[in-house]
């Protein structure tokens, strides 16, 4: 069934004002995804799914009341608004909760390219799932496999408010990936490597992806432990990401009005090294994360988070700005069933100057992270603790794979001892370089 997703949300807010809501907004969101894997050179699944979803909420005064369906039929339509009306007339109040006012609301919606033009058929989802599984398996010592994958998804997202706003886009996602394992018995390995991308033409290939997946496992054979001691740790790209992840979450509006961050306080601190820049930027071409207009309608824009170290602004919707006494940043996010929330678009962390070679060269021993386990961050004192995994420095060169320690610090310190490296590559939603953090605790034997 075709849906008009404009008439159909303007209609449940028409609806919903009629029925006695003060003002209200309606979210409609539609799904397709496909999927295959394909494990040890045999197809292992094939999966498709469709999904619509229409949310509506609505205000009565500072009361507040959400509603969804996946039922389009006309006689479930029909009774949402009426039931939303009376749910919110039986809520609290929330003093909180409110529409984004008409003068914030966007009115031009820039050019993101984010919606590939053709849906890849289910054949050739399981040729790249074939052919990464492949070209991993075919590099000599990788003994097993978990297995090669392929994925799409496309989503369509529309957004009406009763100040009048209604905005509308689409975006694709392709992924590629499989994970690999070396050795035999108690001494296997495993590793891994995948590329995503909005459009299929931005995608490693399959047999780059398989490659580098087995020469990320085979690396790791015959770990040896560390001692524990402090030096300095230095995560790879695919870890680093997370460093600045952990960021974007104590800087949330949520966190912030809560008291339950570690950086509360430190709005207009420096609180990395002058040199350090972070920006959230939704208007990127193709960003994995780019979206043309907030959660809540609002005019969204490239900012610096961190700039020259100092920490310039919170990631704020509508209701924590309020509860803060600022104006929203943009950053609303949310879903068909509840409030938006603060959540950061394309978050990275600028670039540094020197190569990763340069970064590690001067290190007598140390650490380098491929891989972390474990979720031992405490976001309200900073506190953090992980499992890890890696390659032990020695002399300023990888010298040997380790495995088993702990890797422990304060993310405020953390943050003010990091260097980052030259070698940026947008591969996620949150991006940094390899990154460097002085006097980390490496527990092991």
């Amino acid at each position: 069934m075709k849906i008009d997703a404009e008439g159909l949300i303007q209609g449940l807010i028409a609806a919903a004002k009629k029925a006695g809501a003060d003002a209200a907004d309606a979210l409609f969101v539609e799904n397709v995804s496909s999927s295959v894997s394909y494990r040890l050179g045999n197809l292992e699944d094939v999966e498709r799914s469709e999904s619509s979803d229409v949310g509506l909420r609505v205000f009565v005064g500072q009361k507040v009341a959400f509603v969804s369906s996946t039922d389009f039929s006309k006689e479930s339509l029909d009774t949402l608004p009426g039931r939303a009306v009376s749910m919110a007339k039986l809520a609290p109040e929330d003093k909180f909760a409110m529409l984004a006012p008409r003068e914030l609301l966007a009115r031009d919606f820039p050019p993101l390219d984010l919606e590939d033009s053709e849906e890849p058929s289910a054949d050739l989802l399981v040729e790249r799932a074939r052919v990464v599984e492949g070209a991993a398996m075919a590099v000599t010592g990788i003994t097993n496999s978990e297995g090669g994958g392929a994925s799409f998804g496309r989503t369509s997202i529309a957004l009406a408010t009763s100040e009048g706003f209604f905005g509308h886009y689409a975006g694709t996602s392709h992924s590629i990936g499989v994970a690999v394992l070396a050795g035999d018995g108690t001494e296997m390995e495993r590793d891994y490597e995948y590329s995503s991308a909005r459009r299929s033409a931005d995608l490693d290939s399959p047999e780059l992806i398989g490659k580098r997946a087995a020469e990320r496992t085979l690396a790791r054979l015959n770990p040896r432990k560390a001692k524990s001691q402090a030096v300095p740790v230095v995560f790879d790209p695919r870890e680093s990401a997370g460093l600045i992840g952990h960021l974007a979450g104590a800087i949330s509006g949520n966190a912030i009005a809560r008291g339950v961050s570690f950086l509360k306080e430190s709005m207009g601190q420096e609180i990395f090294s002058p040199n350090i820049t972070i920006v959230d930027d939704p208007h990127r071409v193709r960003g994995l994360r780019s979206k043309p207009f907030d959660g809540e309608g609002v005019a969204n824009r490239k900012m610096a988070v961190i700039e020259d170290g100092v920490l310039k602004t919170w990631l704020l919707d509508c209701a924590s700005a309020r509860q803060l006494g600022l104006a929203t940043t943009g950053h609303a996010a949310r879903g068909t069933g509840g409030p938006p929330h603060p959540s950061a678009t394309n978050f990275y962390m600028l670039p540094g100057t020197v190569s990763v070679e340069e970064l590690i060269s001067d290190i007598e021993e140390g650490f380098y992270v491929t891989e972390l386990m474990g979720m031992g961050v405490n976001s309200v004192t900073g506190d953090y603790s992980r499992g890890a995994a890696g390659f032990w420095i020695e002399k300023g060169k990888i010298a040997y794979p380790v495995s088993e320690v702990t890797i422990a610090g304060n993310l405020r310190d953390m943050y003010k001892r990091l260097t980052p490296a030259d070698d940026l590559v947008f591969r996620y939603g949150t991006n940094a370089p390899t990154c460097r953090i002085e006097g980390m605790t490496v527990a092991g034997a």
